[in-house]
């Protein structure tokens, strides 16, 4: 039993991991280092590292809208 719960944990970290790392590259932080540190925090800390980052995202991430945003009229795509 006690096996099945740390091969679960195990898992559920790895999946935590890999979601943070995910979210580091699509996200825009407000100072550009920020987000070399967080990698590298997940990368020497992975289960600390990602759940902190995931809990602290909001504080950390930009809210406005990105600045290039293409209008394409649909006549000019065909």
């Amino acid at each position: 039993m006690a096996s099945f719960l740390m091969f679960g944990f195990i898992i559920i970290a790895i999946v935590f991991w890999f979601w943070a790392i995910f979210d580091i590259t699509r996200s825009r932080f407000k100072s550009p280092y920020m987000s070399t540190v967080w990698f590298l925090a997940i990368l020497f800390l992975p289960a600390l590292g990602s759940i902190c980052y995931l809990l602290l995202k909001k504080k950390l991430v930009k809210k406005e809208p990105r600045k290039f945003q293409p209008k394409f009229n649909r006549r000019e795509l065909n």
